[in-house]
């Protein structure tokens, strides 16, 4: 059984547009670190420097790996401003799969929202409201700036990508860009036993095949 061990930190942060999801960087662009993040954490998936929100921050290599290796499939939930207005035809493109640089992409949730999300200010200009559109999209994998590609393949190009949700995590909403914390016991007792239960999925599922 996975216990909590209390030797490793787990830090839930907001990452903002324009700040790599790394501890540092060659190049000297803003990172994790800058944010105040101790240098010794690693992102447990990352999010490009052009996109935004939810990033799980920690030592514990061993979760790290269970919910990054592809193998295990687990949701991450995204707020994507899309240019345009996609059409019915579209969104089902996104949820059955659409060929990109990387090859076809996994089933998708899709979902075309009626109002815009409350979300911070974003920090560059965009087009007038009646002009784009906001969609929540949750993904069963991650290949590299696959919603953007994604989006770019049904003709409606991202604008603004905020991941909102891993597993059982979702973004605080008292959370802004920049800011941090370490996640609560609750939390922390919600992911790992969210990772138990998937763990034991996987199981069974072999033991039926």
């Amino acid at each position: 059984m996975v216990e909590l061990r209390e030797e490793y930190r787990y830090i839930i942060a907001y990452k903002p547009y324009g700040v790599l999801s790394a501890p540092r960087d060659r190049l000297g662009r803003p990172t994790l670190s800058s944010l105040g993040i101790p240098p010794t954490l690693n992102p447990a998936g990352r999010l490009d420097l052009d996109s935004e929100g939810l990033v799980l921050v920690t030592d514990d290599g061993w979760l790290i790996h269970r919910l990054t290796h592809p193998r295990y499939h687990h949701p991450k939930v995204y707020l994507v401003l899309v240019l345009g207005h996609p059409s019915v035809e579209a969104l089902e493109q996104l949820r059955r799969g659409v060929k990109i640089k990387t090859g076809w992409t996994r089933r998708a949730d899709v979902e075309l929202l009626s109002t815009e999300p409350p979300l911070p200010p974003f920090p560059r200009p965009l087009p007038s409201p009646a002009k784009r559109s906001w969609l929540r999209i949750v993904l069963y994998e991650g290949k590299k700036r696959q919603i953007r590609r994604m989006t770019a393949a049904v003709g409606h190009p991202t604008l603004r990508l905020v991941r909102v949700g891993i597993g059982p995590l979702r973004l605080p909403p008292d959370l802004e860009p920049g800011r941090w914390r370490d996640l609560t016991a609750a939390e922390r007792r919600m992911l790992f036993d969210w990772v138990r239960h998937t763990r034991r999925r996987e199981r069974s599922g072999k033991e039926r095949g």
